[in-house]
């Protein structure tokens, strides 16, 4: 649906898409918050999954007096600097495509000789049901739990994930960059519906198996002579790959696990990047050659990736689960982006202003409720107040449900009361909008089977 708009405004990235439907200060604060999330989340989670991966398949706990994760760690990303440096977006598409089969199958592996080790898949559900997660008669395997729930109630998953994932899948550049590198709007489409595929298989490949390892743990399973243990839960999946698999089909699927890594890490590059020279650097001096453009990315890279790490440390002190840390975080960058994304393409009457303030709106709520986060995390015990309930105690999943609403208000309020853009400004960036050549050019870019591959997902 997005990608018409995308491809018509003919941008390379997506704050410059904002500036054409918006103003230069639109772009400048997308730029600002998509390189504030890549050092929150995208650097701090992915190399410390590097780290925690080589360090619990390997068992090695410390080298020349350094813990092993911190080395592990900081060598994933030089390697990934390396070859990116080297081989730009197509290394980048090359290795997505080489770690994708391998991943799938080790991971299938991996759940047939885990739920083998455990004793079939009874056993889970025995393990799982018998743990509670609230006192509203949830277990581990209710994935629809009481709306009263702590950290997931049914209705919050529904709206915030909406959020979270709109925001993710159609307006961010580490996701945009890869469908806007398809050659036409069909590639670009198919890609899309290819990757929804794909996006279907961790149920079966991440979530299962870490339900298997929970439950080895908790019935004591002995492995080759071992129980089976793990020294975390985000160290689930490295410890079924060290336990369970055969030497050379271990370094196999460790292989892919880092390419997964390293492809994550180098679009990350390629991101941030692109998004400091095209949307900062150039713009204040549009003169400047080719080559040095290439040159001030590299350093802005770099001073991203050094934030991104001394980062890790606080990141382990607000939150004990990866994920669970990773989605928080998106869930205070996603509102503002997506109300101003949703209500620039949908409604011709949001104006310059209005989507400004829906970004700095966003900005301003999601970095108290980020700061609130790190502060009562880490102060003890501290009085109750409506600050305390608002940015910290509610569910994070209804907090970004609110959030939205909250920005899409303000964007409306604001674009009401301020100048609507001219039809020449908004031309085929808003539905309605697009010439009758724009809307042929789209319509003959899908056929009966799109829209067969689009119903079955």
């Amino acid at each position: 649906v997005f990608v018409p708009f995308y491809s018509r405004s003919m941008v390379l990235t997506m704050p410059e898409f904002l500036e054409r439907r918006y103003n230069k200060e639109s772009r400048t604060i997308l730029s600002v918050i998509s390189l504030v999330s890549y050092v929150l989340t995208k650097v701090a989670v992915t190399v410390y999954a590097g780290g925690l991966v080589f360090k619990e398949v390997f068992g090695i706990q410390e080298l020349w007096g350094i813990d092993f994760f911190w080395i592990a760690a900081i060598g994933l990303v030089l390697l990934t600097a390396l070859y990116t440096v080297i081989g730009g977006m197509k290394s980048v598409l090359y290795t997505s495509v080489l770690q994708t089969p391998i991943l799938l199958i080790g991971s299938l592996v991996i759940l047939v000789l885990s739920l083998k080790a455990v004793g079939g898949w009874d056993q889970v559900l025995e393990a799982c049901r018998v743990t509670p997660v609230n006192e509203y008669g949830d277990s581990m395997i209710n994935l629809i739990r009481s709306n009263r729930d702590a950290n997931f109630p049914w209705l919050g998953v529904f709206i915030g994930s909406s959020v979270i994932g709109f925001w993710y899948w159609c307006t961010d550049q580490f996701i945009v960059q890869r469908v806007l590198s398809g050659k036409d709007e069909t590639q670009a489409r198919r890609g899309a519906i290819f990757g929804a595929y794909l996006k279907l298989t961790p149920v079966f490949l991440f979530l299962i198996p870490g339900m298997v390892a929970f439950a080895m743990q908790k019935h004591g399973i002995t492995v080759n002579g071992e129980t089976f243990t793990m020294s975390s839960a985000d160290a689930a999946f490295p410890t079924l790959v060290a336990k369970l698999l055969p030497a050379g089909f271990k370094g196999l699927v460790v292989c892919g696990i880092l390419a997964a890594l390293m492809s994550s890490l180098a679009s990350l590059f390629n991101s941030s990047a692109m998004l400091f020279t095209i949307d900062f650097y150039k713009r204040f001096r549009p003169e400047t050659p080719e080559k040095k453009l290439v040159g001030i990315g590299q350093i802005a890279t770099v001073v991203i990736v050094i934030l991104g790490i001394l980062w890790i440390p606080i990141m382990r002190s607000v939150g004990d689960v990866l994920y669970t840390y990773l989605q928080d975080v998106q869930s205070v960058l996603a509102p503002g982006i997506a109300a101003a994304f949703l209500l620039g393409i949908c409604w011709k009457r949001t104006s310059a202003q209005g989507g400004m303030w829906g970004l700095i709106a966003g900005m301003i709520i999601g970095l108290t409720r980020l700061g609130a986060k790190v502060y009562y995390s880490n102060a003890g015990e501290v009085a109750d107040s409506t600050f305390k309930y608002l940015f910290y105690d509610m569910n994070w999943l209804f907090f970004c449900g609110w959030m939205f609403l909250f920005c899409i208000i303000v964007v409306i309020v604001v674009s009401l009361a301020t100048e609507a853009p001219t039809a020449e400004k908004i031309q085929g960036l808003v539905f309605g909008t697009a010439t009758k050549e724009q809307k042929a050019a789209t319509r003959a870019s899908w056929d009966h089977w799109d829209i067969i591959h689009t119903v079955i997902i």
